[in-house]
């Protein structure tokens, strides 16, 4: 009886059903979009190995450290392995195209990032050939390199044209692992700034150091960190995950944008279906106050207009999930060089549901509570 009363009251004004259906559809897949777009922002952090520290310089990452901070962070207690890297910065082509590049160290790095899988011949032919190019496997296609293809890129922060042969294409060995990167040797780059700025040569950006047990991350950054102290290059070490966050932090107000949108948004449906089952209510106090009569209570009509809503909004919600899937992936595709991984979350499908159907029941109790609180003689008189 209640299921058919909610259906037929559904059907009464169908246009006003539609049009209040397809705006909780976008309010639905704009709030699925902009989490969606919050969540990959910490993707970098989220995916971090436990098991690896990272130490740049004490005073900002722009500043270098010593080449020979390398051995003294190799040889503390608890440290596996140690690799470094520089960010390069060139532009390919155009500067609209851009994708990370970075100078690493070619004998060690692959050894800290076992994620980044790379053929053993491939990984051979790339340390062989000091101007040799490891790409990630979207990299590649998106500019359809092969093996063998020469890639000039221009530098900025090192200036010149800098010719590199692709060498090695690495995948990745999770859906999160980011396959957009390119790596060259560290000494290809070294040697050239030696040649035309003596003074540059021998640093590098930062280090990168595995560790034997995760635990131990605290104690062993407060190690590297205590060696330099006072020194002309003085150190902060920190867990991967830590280091990845410092990123995300420089866009902390577009994220606190973002978030404080996706919020405003579920104010937004809930006016939208608040706006909508008020007008049906008081178009139905007749209708109700016939149903009292009858002898139907006042926690029917409360049920019966709070199931509408819920069901309005819960028809809403399914429709806005349908176009928020194609949304993120087509974005996620034109934004693949910034976020290599732009995925739908399962809790944000769940959070997005929920909240469209307890706003639904919101937007109906206030409606519910006047019209099961009105009189029969009121409510047969209403003229409305």
């Amino acid at each position: 009886m209640l299921t058919k009363l909610i259906l037929r009251n559904l059907g009464r004004h169908k246009l006003r059903t539609v049009l209040t259906a397809l705006g909780v559809a976008v309010a639905v897949a704009a709030f699925v979009f902009l989490r969606t777009c919050i969540a990959m922002w910490y993707v970098t952090a989220e995916t971090a190995a436990e098991s690896r520290i990272v130490s740049r310089n004490n005073i900002s990452m722009t500043f270098p450290l010593p080449l020979s901070h390398r051995d003294k962070v190799a040889a503390v207690p608890g440290v596996t392995a140690v690799t470094y890297s520089n960010w390069f910065g060139g532009i390919y082509k155009d500067p609209k195209e851009f994708f990370s590049q970075f100078a690493i160290d070619a004998e060690t790095y692959f050894k800290v990032y076992p994620e980044f899988q790379v053929k053993p011949a491939e990984l051979a032919a790339f340390t062989a050939d000091r101007s040799g190019c490891i790409v990630g496997k979207k990299l590649a296609e998106r500019y359809g390199w092969k093996l063998g293809d020469v890639i000039r890129i221009t530098g900025t922060i090192y200036e010149g044209d800098w010719d590199f042969t692709v060498r090695a294409i690495y995948t990745g060995a999770k859906a999160t692992t980011d396959e957009t990167t390119f790596y060259f040797d560290w000494k290809y780059l070294d040697e050239r700034v030696a040649a035309s700025l003596p003074s540059r040569s021998g640093m590098v950006g930062f280090y990168i150091a595995a560790l034997q047990n995760p635990n131990d991350a605290a104690s062993v950054c407060a190690t590297i960190d205590g060696l330099f102290a006072n020194s002309a290059a003085e150190t902060l070490t920190e867990t991967e995950s830590a280091f990845n966050l410092s990123f995300v932090s420089m866009s902390s107000a577009i994220i606190g944008a973002l978030q404080a949108v996706s919020f405003v948004i579920i104010g937004i449906m809930l006016l939208v279906l608040a706006n909508t089952m008020s007008m049906s209510a008081r178009e139905r106090l007749k209708e109700y106050a016939v149903l009292k009569t009858l002898g139907f209570s006042e926690g029917f009509i409360t049920s019966l207009i709070i199931g509408e809503s819920a069901l309005l909004a819960t028809v809403g919600a399914g429709l806005g999930l349908l176009i928020a899937t194609p949304l993120t992936k087509g974005f996620g595709s034109a934004v693949a060089m910034f976020f290599p991984v732009f995925e739908v979350e399962p809790l944000v499908v769940a959070s997005a549901a929920i909240g469209a159907i307890v706003a639904g029941a919101i937007a109906g109790l206030f409606p519910a509570q006047s019209a099961s609180k009105i009189s029969i003689t009121d409510g047969l008189r209403y003229l409305g």
